[in-house]
This record gives structure tokens, sequence and C-alpha cells, in this order.
């Protein structure tokens, strides 16, 4: 805490002198030693080391090649929650969705509570980081998460990534590294894709609930490159009574060329999917019998999705420095529809609950009531009722990379300085919409607001990593951020305009090590998030002119960039023989803020919030065909200031535990292993009055490699078929109640079930 208060000071004076300058000549980046990656066994470990000299005052680095989680950080991470997964362990896990791919970050949980084709729900060090705000998620590089999002900030939808393609996944905790910017705050993922596949595969996956999945991948070698090529599709219905008939088609081209000192790629991928959704519904429904725990009360929910995108990147490395570029440019386009409050916003439920007796054609509402008064609920009547909204959102992002390192030396210790340069443009047209049944409701009464957006962000950033003696490393950063939002064209010219902002963050490490194969850490830094450009320009609540109220209701502006402060203190060791333990005990405070509610369309009030817990992952394999890891992570959450309503911050995760075993070539060539993963329980409310339940869930994977080209496997999930929640939630809505009457304005418990136990085979077939 003490560092990184002086952090904060540092920020301050750095700012006000304009060291910005000095940021660039005293350096940083991305890690100097991040190097390219051989295809290998994933079964095997290796280390590949490369000397660069050309001379006797030129600085010795090395190259490493790692593939698994098990190799050994001591000496190469700049703290204890840093790490990277390899296909080797991704391999024999078994994967509900592909964002779970994430959940190998020590910590994390990606869930989801709708449609599968719908960004999933993320969790981690105390944040309930809702569908990616705070956690950066890049695939090589370029953001994934998506700014002002029609839905929520940092929007990350990771549904186009294919687990087998992934080489390596690497993950840093915290605001510690000067390469991460925005959502960085409690971490980041880089996702990297093989350049060349080990061998060309045609897989086959079917299971439960109508689900199937084809791959094909393959490389072939053109002129002095390489040609990787990739097709998935894969369809799902889910135990839902409306089923999701999930339709995905997915795709990525990609040509490379690597050269004695330079290399370049290029890489195009596509992606589209479209989905009926089943999201949470209050639990008192169930209860009643209302509903079954995979019903759903509006069944007109879903929503369709689409990504295209075009990354090209250079990069030179010589034995005096290295270079490497990139652009970048994505479309997405997605339409979503939602009705999380079912009958509480809808006018017409009134006025037909009034004049039951003389129904009114021209009101949608009218049919949810008999001649009585009393309710006759029928899901149908969602076709011209209730609160759905649309979020439509379509948006191009471009965006360019570029890092100097130079390995030099400050007296006689060996020092590598990167300067970065990292610039975006988001180019954004999106909504929010009253709906039924997916239709907008005509004229004025369908649209809340309607936005072109703008956000452009320009941030040099520099870092500076010093061995000084066999025991002592230090890392040295500074980054700027500059942001443009420019809400050029709004529903409300009150809520249009044009606002600036930056921040300088600091940056610290310390390494003392190794000694006895164990190194200790003391890291903290500046970081922040940046809000909703629609937030930080709106003045007035949308729709709230009226004749008596012409000039609206005034809202108060969100800040644009939130400053967040973050410090830990961790150790690493290797030094029992196979393996590999990381202890972390980390710190966070994030500002008061405002942020900006897509679902309403307009900003909320957040009180300043502190975050402190400790992590402990494992990695052991006492053999070269067995692998065990365990990950445990403890958290404490409350708002700084006691605020009136309660410390409490609405769905902070206290305890997550993720564990496992893995094993291949066993008996012949069975490989395979369980996973449990548990999801301690979350208050839900700022009072801490209304808790979760627990979510535990146990799956399998059991294969068997018939030879080095044909091989079979079984998954099962949820193996002992629990009737936890993916995810809980407790608010107001309003529903139908076993009295022919509404029911709910006094807040309910919402849910969306765990997926019964369910089975997938498959096979796959290498050439």
């Amino acid at each position: 805490v003490f560092a990184t208060l002086l952090l904060h000071g540092a920020g301050i004076a750095t700012s006000r002198l304009m060291a910005i300058a000095f940021a660039f000549f005293i350096g940083s980046s991305v890690n100097a030693q991040e190097t390219e990656s051989t295809v290998t066994e994933p079964a095997e470990t290796t280390v590949e080391t490369k000397s660069k000299s050309s001379n006797k005052d030129s600085v010795e680095f090395e190259e490493m090649t790692i593939v698994e989680r098990a190799d050994s950080q001591v000496g190469i991470a700049d703290s204890a929650s840093q790490g990277n997964v390899g296909q080797a362990q991704l391999k024999y896990r078994p994967f509900t969705r592909p964002s779970e791919v994430l959940e190998t970050v020590p910590g994390l949980i990606a869930t989801q509570h709708s449609g599968e084709g719908k960004a999933s729900q993320y969790f981690l060090r105390g944040f309930n980081l809702d569908h990616g705000t705070d956690f950066l998620t890049q695939m090589e590089g370029v953001p994934i998460n998506e700014l002002s999002h029609s839905h929520g900030q940092g929007w990350t939808d990771t549904n186009f990534l294919i687990p087998e393609l992934v080489e390596t996944l690497d993950y840093k905790k915290g605001s510690n590294y000067a390469e991460n910017g925005d959502f960085s705050s409690t971490g980041s993922a880089n996702i990297h894709y093989f350049k060349s596949l080990p061998e060309n595969m045609l897989k086959f996956t079917g299971g439960s609930f109508d689900y199937y999945r084809g791959l094909a991948a393959g490389f072939h070698k053109l002129g002095d490159g390489n040609v990787l090529a990739a097709f998935e599709t894969v369809h799902n219905n889910g135990p839902w009574t409306v089923g999701n008939d999930y339709m995905k088609f997915n795709g990525v081209l990609r040509y490379s060329e690597e050269h004695e000192d330079h290399g370049w790629s290029i890489t195009g991928m596509a992606y589209k999917a479209d989905w009926r959704s089943t999201d949470q519904i209050p639990q008192g429904a169930i209860n009643s019998g209302l509903i079954g725990r995979f019903d759903a009360l509006d069944p007109t929910d879903g929503g369709s999705s689409q990504r295209y995108s075009l990354t090209g990147e250079w990069h030179r490395q010589d034995a005096e420095s290295e270079t490497k570029l990139m652009a970048y440019s994505i479309y997405n386009k997605l339409s979503l529809f939602s009705n999380f409050t079912f009958l509480q916003d809808d006018p017409n439920v009134n006025l037909a609950q009034q004049n039951f007796g003389n129904p009114d054609p021209k009101n949608g509402c009218s049919n949810l009531f008999n001649g009585q008064g009393k309710v006759q609920f029928n899901p149908s009547i969602f076709n011209t009722c209730g609160d759905q909204f649309g979020q439509p959102d379509d948006r191009w992002t471009t965006g360019f990379k570029g890092t100097h390192t130079f390995f030099h030396k400050l007296g006689d210790a060996d020092s590598e300085t990167t300067v970065g340069l990292q610039i975006r443009n988001d180019n954004i047209q999106n909504a929010l919409t009253k709906t039924h049944a997916q239709h907008q409701l005509p004229g004025k009464d369908g649209i809340t607001r309607e936005d072109t957006i703008w956000v452009t962000s320009i941030s040099p950033y520099a870092e500076n990593k010093t061995r000084w003696t066999d025991w002592l490393r230090t890392s040295i950063g500074i980054r700027f951020d500059g942001f443009r939002f420019d809400v050029s064209k709004s529903t409300y010219d009150q809520n249009s305009g044009e606002r600036y902002d930056g921040l300088v963050s600091p940056k610290l490490g310390l390494v003392f090590g190794p000694w006895a194969e164990s190194e200790f850490y003391l890291n903290g830094g500046l970081g922040y998030h940046s809000n909703d450009a629609r937030g930080i320009t709106t003045s007035i609540v949308p729709g709230s002119i009226t004749k008596t109220n012409p000039l609206g209701d005034s809202v108060t502006r969100a800040t644009p960039l939130v400053r967040t402060y973050s410090a830990e203190l961790g150790a690493r060791t290797t030094w029992f023989k196979g393996l590999q333990s990381t202890l972390a005990i980390w710190w966070l405070d994030i500002d008061s803020e405002l942020v900006f509610v897509g679902d309403a369309g307009t900003t909320a009030a957040s009180d300043p919030s502190r975050r402190y817990g400790l992590e402990f992952a494992n990695y052991y394999s006492p053999t070269d065909w067995l692998t065990f890891d365990a990950d445990l992570s403890f958290s404490h959450t409350r708002f700084r200031n006691n605020p009136d309503g309660g410390s409490f911050v609405p769905n902070s995760v206290n305890t997550v535990i993720a564990a496992g075993a893995t094993f291949h070539d066993v008996y012949g060539g069975f490989f395979g292993g369980p996973r449990l993963r548990f999801f301690g329980p979350r208050y839900l409310d700022q009072s801490g009055q209304h808790q979760s339940q627990s979510t535990l869930l146990v799956s399998a994977t059991l294969g068997y490699e018939v030879n080095k080209n044909l091989s079979f496997t079984a998954e099962v999930f949820n193996i002992f078929n629990r009737n936890d929640a993916n995810i809980t939630y407790f608010y107001n809505s309003v529903y139908p109640n076993n009295n022919g009457g509404l029911t709910g304005q006094n807040g309910d418990f919402h849910i969306h079930p765990v997926e019964p136990v369910s089975f997938r085979l498959g096979f796959t077939a290498k050439f």
C-alpha cells in the first residue's frame, strides 16, 4: 500500500512536470524476452536458449520457448501473478464454451447468464467484471474489449476463439505493466495462435442437447512461409425449454514468414453467430411452479453477432535491439434483445389491469388479464407486452502498436529499455431501444437513445528492466494515455458533445533472488479504466423531456478516466522437484466513479472501493505423463466511505478454487483428467442482506489415442448433476403469481442455472 501511495504521488508530480519525454528516455514496453515459440509435442516441456551477442560489450539475453505452465518462470517473471499457459495444458481440459480458456488464469471465472452467443460474465480479484470491464483480453496484442458498448463497457466476446489453435496464453495481473492500459486494472490475458500446426486435423464432437461441433484446421508451405487455415461450426440447443438454437460459423486464415532476424504475418478472422436466450429467471417463479428451472419467462430474447478482423505484424531482432510493429482493423456487429424485469416497466400492464372489463385492442397487454382481472399468463404475451429492450451495436475499431527495445548496459548491469506507442480509434453506432419479440416499438416510443460515437486514444509508454546483481532485478515504467470522446450525434442534443482526458501512470517492480530456486516480488502501479462515452457527455436522462418538463431531468456526467491503484507482494518457488508454486498478496483501490448503465441509458454513481486478497497457485508434475494443478483465490471487497446503503459491493466474489489433473500416454494411449471449479457465495446487494449460494462443478475428459493419426474423446460436464446457479442476482422484477396477480416488486433472486449432467463424444483425425 505504501509503495502504491508513493507511486500515486509520483504520478501527480510527473503529470505536472510533463515528464512524458522522460518516459521515452528511460523506457518500457512488452517483455523484451518475449520470443518466438517453437512447435513441440504438447506433452513435452521445452526450454530453448539462444545467446545474442556481437562483441564483448554486448548484453546477453536468453530466448525462452515456453509451452507449459510447468516451465519455471524463476528468473523471468516480473511478479508472482504473471505466467503463461500452453497447448499442452489446454489439450486435455474439458471446455463447455471458448471463454473457459480464460479460466486457466488462476482465480478467474467465466460464466454465462444468457444465450451461448453472448459474451460471458467474468469474475477476478473480488470484481464482478460484468462482460469484461477491468480485465484486458487481447488476441496477439489486438484488444478484444469494446469501448462504449451498447450492453456494457469493456464488452469481451471470445466466442470466436478456437482452443485447438491456441499456442500460448500469457497473463499478468495488476496495474504493474507499462504495455497494458485501459481495462487492465485487475490484469490482462494475451492469446497467441500457432503460426503453423504440429499436424493438420479434422475434429467432430456431438453430445447432449443437440450439441455438435466440427473443426478443420491445417497448414501448408507456400513460398517462404506458411499458410494456416481453420474453419469451425457449432450448434447447441442447451437444456432450455426454449432451445438456444445457437449456430456459429468461424474461420481463420493466416500467412506468415520467419527468417533468421525478422518475420511477418497477416491474419484474417471471420465469425458469425445467432441464438435465442433463456436469461436469468426469478427464483420465486420457480418455487411457485409458474416455470421450471430451464424455462424462460420471455421466450423471445436472443441475438446475433458478427466479427471480422484483419491484422498485420512485422518484427525484427538482432544482438542490439528488437522492433515490433502491428496494425489491425476489426468490424463488430451485435443485435441483442433482453428482458430482465419482464412486466415491470411497460405502462400498458397497469392500463390493462385497470380496464380488464373493456379490453383495448391497441393495448398489447390486454390479454394478460381475464374478465375478473386475474392474470392468465401465457409466455406468448411477450409478443406484444413487457420490458424487452434491444441493444444494437455496430463498430469499426482500428489501431496501431509499435515497440522498440534496446539491449544495453547500465554500468556493469545488463539492461533493456523499451519504448512503445499504441493508437486506437473506435467508430461506433449503437442504441437502446424498446422492443417486443425483437421488434422495435413504432416511433419515438421505440427509442430510448441512439448515438454516434468516436473514441480515440494515444498511449506512449516506456519501461526499463535491469539486472543489477545476481539477486536483484528492477522494472520501472511509465505510461501516458490521452483520450478524446466524441458523441457527435445523439437522440437528444443535450447528450452529445466532446471531452478530453489524460493520465500518467507510473509502474515499479522489484525482484529479489533467486535463492534455493525461489524469488520474491514487490510490485506497484497506477492504472485506470475509461467510462462509456455516452455517460461522459450525457446531461439529461433520456426520455425525461415532457411538456411539463421541457428541460428534462439533469444527470451528473461520468468521469472520463477512473484511476486505480494496485500493489502486490509475492513469491515463486520451484524448490520442490516438479512443483511450481506462487503466492501473491494483493491490494487494489478504485476511485469514486460514475458508470454508464447500458440497460437504462443513463449513468449511476458508484462509491470508491477497496479490494485485497491472496492467491495461491500450484502446478505439479510428478512424472512426464501426470500433472496436478490447484489454484486458490480469496478476496475481501468493500466500499471505502461507508455509504448509507451499506459497504458491500454487489456480486463481488470472495472465494474461487480451481483444481484438476491431466494424464496422457497411459496404458498405451489413454489421456484426459478431471476438473473442479468452486465459485463461492457472493453478496448481492449493498446492505449484505442477500447472498447467493456457492457453485461447485466437476467435469472430466477421457480419451484414447489409437495411433498418431486417430483419437477418440469423451467428456462429461457437471458429473454430480448439481442444481447450482451459474450466476445469481437480486433485484426487482414483476411476474405472475399463483394468486392471479403480479409479484416481485420487493426484490427476488434471479438465477441462471448450470446445465445438468451432459455428455459429448468426439474424434480427431490428424494427417
